[in-house]
């Protein structure tokens, strides 16, 4: 999700691993090159405070605003991120992306798959995330002064 207007960027969908959030995230940052998109930063929860995922966003030149999971363990992202204001400006708006899940699994009916395998469940999830980014437009056109 971009955070100035709460669209849609890309998504993955995948099986649930563990760490597939982590996994999937330099296809999703290479994905991002090939079309030209070239984030700054990449606002994530706790469960991306790995080592090896922290080193591979900052290998795509992108800073990591990545939540600290200091329990038990030290943090992968130091004070060179913290230190400035934009990592708690990502931190407070990176939960509108859960907005977004709830608006997929709520009216895109996608709390339940209604599809077997993979490709094609990626496919439905593109076309609700579609459907959702086309709402979304169509509420900031209607009401410009809120983007």
């Amino acid at each position: 999700m971009e955070n100035r207007h709460g669209l849609l960027v890309d998504f993955q969908l995948t099986h649930a691993t563990g760490t597939a959030e982590r996994d999937t995230v330099p296809q999703l940052l290479y994905d991002a090159s090939l079309r030209g998109f070239h984030p700054r930063t990449l606002g994530a929860d706790k469960a991306y405070d790995a080592r090896e995922c922290v080193a591979t966003i900052r290998a795509y030149r992108v800073t990591p605003h990545v939540a600290q999971n200091i329990s038990r363990r030290r943090s992968a992202i130091d004070q060179r991120t913290t230190r400035h204001p934009g990592y708690a400006i990502s931190q407070r708006i990176r939960k509108r992306v859960e907005e977004v899940f709830g608006w997929l699994k709520t009216v895109g009916g996608f709390r339940r798959t209604r599809y077997r395998g993979l490709a094609r469940t990626q496919l439905a999830g593109y076309l609700v995330a579609t459907a959702y980014n086309l709402v979304r437009m169509a509420r900031l056109v209607a009401n410009p002064t809120t983007a």
